[in-house]
């Protein structure tokens, strides 16, 4: 059984108006909880939870990528540290006395 959403429009408290309304819209892409093909036209209010999901979905992803980016940024500084760190020391040159004036 599949559940229908009524058509009932509470912006303007009576019958959706559909291809009338701003709101009317298509949408396309996947849908993020079943990995399905979605391509209806419905009401931008009622895709909200939807394109919620998705967005939380694409911040995460985003989120994982900058963490993995800053590990391999922390990796390279740090053997970069290291090998500076073995070499031999510097030698101080000093400059020679200046002439007295």
């Amino acid at each position: 059984m599949k559940l229908e959403p009524g058509t009932h429009c509470p912006l303007l408290d009576k019958e959706c108006i559909q291809f009338k309304c701003a709101f009317w819209t298509q949408l396309r892409g996947t849908n993020p909880q079943t990995g399905q093909e979605v391509d209806e036209w419905g009401c931008a209010i009622a895709f909200l939870p939807l394109l919620l999901i998705e967005t939380a979905k694409e911040t995460r992803q985003g989120a994982a990528a900058t963490e993995s980016f800053r590990n391999e940024v922390v990796a390279r500084i740090d053997g970069a540290a290291r090998r500076v760190a073995a070499r031999e020391p510097m030698t101080v040159i000093e400059a020679p006395d200046a002439p007295a004036q």
